[in-house]
């Protein structure tokens, strides 16, 4: 369960050669009636959503007659105790089943964003709206930075989203007089620092790149996605910004109604819960290292693990809002490109189909993880259609579609620990880990591996 499956351990014994398929190639490998939209099928997958979420608030709020219904006297165990415990996991149901509906509004939110549910540009975007302000997720803006992250995916230049650190980053020596001794001194770092990471950016990574785009486009850092004069927006788009701050500060104050009306604690297991829930499933990869410097020690304020703090910051986009968008466009074994190998194609390419959590990640999902890489190369299509176009766009991609079985829970821990800087020289890039080496190399590059490096 947690090992690397075949179909990555395949790629790494594979030296990597840059594909040079075209799009013509690809679109003509898919029916076109796969690409049409059909608003039937929309509006039900849009209602289904909505019926799950208030279904699932009915349950919640029938927990306390189901505890005391009388099916507590079919557990062998003392009265206090077993009601305690049906209560516990009625309540884990829930917040688990809710914070996949509430996924769901994401992920539905995001095709409305790409226009791919209805003709009308009105209805998807309408739509979208009121499902993402209900989650807390800022619409227009997101979908403004998303659709440019699809224009530029795979770019080290130009990407927004996902864009890997550099060695300079971390002020490495050279490549040819680095040792093994220089890449631990930066990277490595004690399990439980690794674990406060992992926690700390998966649940705070979404907000850290909306209000400071962390881990995205360098010439964007510190740019937020609430302001309408933040240089990430065309000036015709600031109405929008608008409107999402709007709609998240609406949702702000149901949120502070509710808790005048039924307390802190009603609305935290009703809602926060659930949306916390939501935040491990999505995530946002990639914190800015003095921000959660800043924030850790102040923690640990008397902890003086000085190399610890030096390990780079690559987790925030975990669920969203992390586990899903991060593992995406994050692996050991999928290249990034600069702009001397980067193609669009090839971009949209360099992204992984994961089935993560089967059946159930693809009915609260909408095949966006399970399906990423048709997603890219036809963002406009219908989700629905996705695990069609994916059979015929495999014949085409062949060797360069990526699909990966790994356990998520797995894949995410090994590219959180192995996807950590690429080299600064390299036209297209791979991941290297924290002695200094990548699982995979491009055929037409020169292998520097860190073997051939000084021991110390």
């Amino acid at each position: 369960m947690f090992s690397d499956s075949l179909e990555y351990e395949e790629r790494v014994c594979k030296s990597f050669v840059a594909p040079n398929i075209t799009y013509k190639e690809v679109r003509d490998s898919v029916p076109k009636h796969l690409l049409v939209k059909n608003a039937w099928v929309s509006t039900y997958y849009y209602v289904r959503d909505i019926g799950c979420c208030i279904a699932f608030f009915y349950f919640a709020a029938s927990i306390e007659w189901i505890v005391t219904s009388g099916i507590c006297d079919y557990i062998p165990l003392l009265g206090l105790v077993k009601m305690r415990l049906v209560k516990g996991l009625l309540w884990v149901t829930y917040w688990w089943m809710q914070g996949l509906a509430f996924s769901s509004f994401f992920f539905l939110g995001h095709e409305l964003g790409h226009q791919s549910l209805y003709n009308s540009g009105y209805a998807n975007d309408i739509l979208g709206y009121f499902l993402h302000s209900f989650i807390l997720s800022p619409f227009f803006a997101w979908k403004s930075s998303h659709n440019t992250h699809h224009r530029t995916v795979g770019s080290v230049e130009r990407d927004v989203n996902y864009v890997p650190h550099g060695r300079s980053r971390y002020n490495l020596p050279p490549r040819a007089q680095s040792t093994t001794k220089d890449f631990l001194d930066v990277f490595d770092e004690a399990p439980i620092f690794t674990l406060m990471r992992l926690l700390f950016m998966q649940f705070a990574g979404w907000w850290l790149y909306l209000t400071i785009n962390s881990m995205g486009c360098k010439k964007y850092l510190n740019s937020s996605h609430f302001s309408p004069r933040s240089p990430i927006f065309r000036p015709d788009e600031r109405m929008g910004i608008v409107l999402s701050d709007l709609g998240v500060l609406g949702m702000g104050y149901v949120l502070y109604c509710m808790i005048g009306m039924y307390g802190l604690k009603t609305v935290t297991a009703y809602y926060f819960i659930p949306f916390m829930v939501r935040m491990l499933l999505i995530g946002y990869c990639g914190l800015n290292l003095r921000v959660l410097r800043t924030v850790l020690q102040s923690l640990v304020s008397g902890l003086r693990f000085v190399n610890q703090w030096n390990a780079p910051m690559n987790l925030l986009d975990f669920i969203r809002i992390v586990m899903v968008t991060f593992l995406q466009h994050s692996d050991p074994t999928v290249p990034h490109y600069r702009k001397q190998e980067w193609t669009w194609i090839r971009g949209a390419i360099a992204t992984i189909d994961r089935p993560l959590l089967g059946g159930m990640g693809r009915f609260f999902m909408h095949n966006v993880v399970h399906c990423h890489v048709a997603h890219h190369l036809f963002a406009h299509a219908p989700f629905y259609n996705l695990p069609e176009i994916t059979e015929c766009i495999r014949g085409v991609l062949k060797d360069h579609y990526v699909y990966d079985s790994t356990n998520s829970f797995y894949a995410l821990y090994r590219s959180f620990t192995q996807c950590l800087f690429i080299e600064d020289e390299d036209v297209i890039a791979f991941y290297k880990n924290k002695y200094g080496e990548s699982v995979r190399e491009a055929e037409s590059q020169s292998k520097v591996s860190d073997k051939q490096c000084k021991q110390e």
